[in-house]
């Protein structure tokens, strides 16, 4: 695997316990945690892309209603998935992690400016933010690859769609977090 970065997606408070819970994303905790964990181990870096709404943000008042606004604990990573010092955090406004964000150039400026070939992604929801952070991903030449047990969205259908989609139109491969680690191990 080339030079890679592990990307969880929207694993806040408001979406695992709050507002806008999703039941299903508890059971990807533990796989995001394995995961996070061997990235660390690996020196492979890990990097949080967070919704950090403003009140009047498109997202909040024409469709989802307040959740994860900037500065408050439902914007805030899970505890059980908090990032640590040598982890990044990307702030979003938008479903994507690159739009008008410092995603791409933190990307670049990795591996001593050789830059990220490879974004490995987790977090919710399938459909929505991992979908379009994989779109921008695709659209700037990244290979994808999305933990099949380490994602989550609102219904089975959502999910089972959502990874369709990213294999069929992103050619995003699709893995469960043990090979991902498998491929750490090898590299």
């Amino acid at each position: 695997m080339t030079n890679k970065a592990v990307i969880i997606v929207d694993m806040l408070n408001d979406f695992v316990t709050g507002d806008l819970k999703t039941e299903r994303a508890a059971r990807i905790v533990p796989n995001l945690k394995k995961l996070i964990e061997a990235a660390r181990k690996h020196g492979v870096p890990v990097i949080y892309s967070n919704d950090a709404h403003y009140k009047h943000d498109f997202e909040v008042v024409h469709k989802w209603g307040g959740h994860a606004i900037k500065g408050t604990p439902g914007a805030q990573v899970i505890p059980e998935l908090a990032p640590r010092e040598e982890d990044f955090i990307v702030e979003k406004r938008a479903y994507s992690g690159f739009y008008e964000t410092g995603l791409e150039p933190l990307l670049r400026s990795l591996y001593r400016g050789k830059g990220v070939e490879t974004v490995i992604l987790g977090g919710l929801h399938t459909h929505i933010c991992v979908r379009h952070t994989s779109a921008d991903a695709f659209f700037r030449g990244y290979k994808i690859i999305i933990t099949s047990d380490g994602v989550e969205a609102f219904t089975q259908k959502d999910h089972e769609e959502g990874l369709k989609y990213l294999k069929d139109v992103y050619n995003a491969e699709i893995k469960t977090v043990n090979e991902i680690i498998e491929d750490f191990e090898k590299s």
